[in-house]
């Protein structure tokens, strides 16, 4: 697919004009984003990326058009990983609501900029040493099985009731060594002058370790993109689309989360099917056959696992409520006896 320059300055523009409106016009400052509001800009963010979706099937074509939703997709469910270390991030470094948002914003635009750098680098490779389908497809299968071991540590760490804190991780000591830091978070600042010293703050911490932990996802989620779509423009957009919007959805979402406990165990599926199909449709490529695992096959089987996923979630959470329920009548019942 030929993409001109003016099509990468107007998506430019157009992003930079979005970073202007998210910051200054839908956010004021020192402002706690409620639930309602969160959720009508998760809204105009995800219709912005199917009118631009729909923009694409025009000018392009279904193939692309299949190809942009697919990548948007599985991005998108793929971030929806980076929301839980969000709440981690904020209750380890106790960064107060009013506040949160500011420090997602310059974290999302720093993701803005690597991930051009990873998806650059990406097909860059692709396009230079085909053989790096085959890494990439089994990079994905194995981060698949890892995701689903991970969630077990995590679910039998919650069983014994461990929280885990982000100031014992080995690059924020590293960066307290480095650098002198305050802990106070009376004022939104990434760096203060205290006694004529300039320090860090908790809000800087925050930053580094969200700016981190989006560098490990793009590991993830570049090469499951990457096997569904080299084209640059396809690839870059379908990814930006996704993270400007993360940011609302966090906020949205963020005090149901239960709702999604067993989307992880989609999301390791979802790699292991993406991992498995990069390697078959090359190696079917390669060899001359006529076999290829299409673009709308993908993008079924994607939406059919989360989709799964999140109705047992919201089935288990349910019950999980009864139970608490039934649990309060017994106690009060036995409070009432004599």
């Amino acid at each position: 697919m030929e993409i001109g320059a003016a099509f990468w300055a107007g998506f430019i523009i157009l992003i930079i004009v979005l970073l202007l409106l998210d910051m200054f016009a839908f956010h004021k400052k020192g402002e706690v984003v409620n639930v309602k509001k969160a959720l009508w800009l998760s809204l105009f963010w995800i219709s912005l990326a199917l009118i631009f979706n729909a923009g694409i099937y025009f000018v392009f074509g279904k193939e692309p058009a299949f190809e942009f939703l697919t990548a948007y997709l599985v991005e998108k469910s793929l971030s929806v990983d980076n929301l839980f270390v969000f709440i981690l991030v904020f209750s380890s470094f106790r960064i107060s609501p009013k506040y949160q948002h500011e420090v997602l914003f310059w974290g999302i635009l720093g993701a803005l900029i690597f991930r051009a750098i990873f998806i650059f680098a990406g097909i860059a490779l692709l396009e230079s040493f085909a053989w790096v389908m085959y890494v990439f497809g089994g990079f994905l299968l194995v981060t698949g099985v890892k995701m689903v071991i991970d969630f077990i540590k995590e679910k039998k760490r919650e069983e014994k009731e461990e929280e885990k804190d982000l100031n014992n991780s080995w690059y924020v000591k590293l960066t307290r060594r480095i650098i002198p830091m305050t802990n106070d978070t009376s004022v939104p600042q990434f760096f203060r002058r205290i006694d004529h010293k300039v320090v860090a703050t908790p809000f800087f911490l925050a930053l580094l370790v969200i700016e981190i932990t989006d560098l490990v996802f793009a590991i993830d989620s570049i090469p499951a993109v990457l096997a569904i779509s080299t084209d640059m423009f396809i690839v870059y957009t379908s990814n930006i689309f996704a993270i400007l919007g993360l940011r609302s959805l966090y906020f949205a979402l963020r005090g149901i989360m239960d709702y999604f406990y067993y989307l992880k165990y989609a999301l390791s599926a979802i790699l292991l099917f993406i991992g498995g199909k990069m390697i078959i449709n090359h190696y079917a490529h390669t060899q001359g056959m006529d076999f290829h695992i299409s673009t709308m096959t993908s993008l079924l089987v994607i939406t059919v696992l989360i989709t799964i996923s999140i109705i047992v979630s919201i089935i288990r959470s349910k019950q999980l409520m009864k139970s608490e329920e039934l649990k309060v009548k017994n106690e009060e019942l036995k409070m009432k006896r004599p």
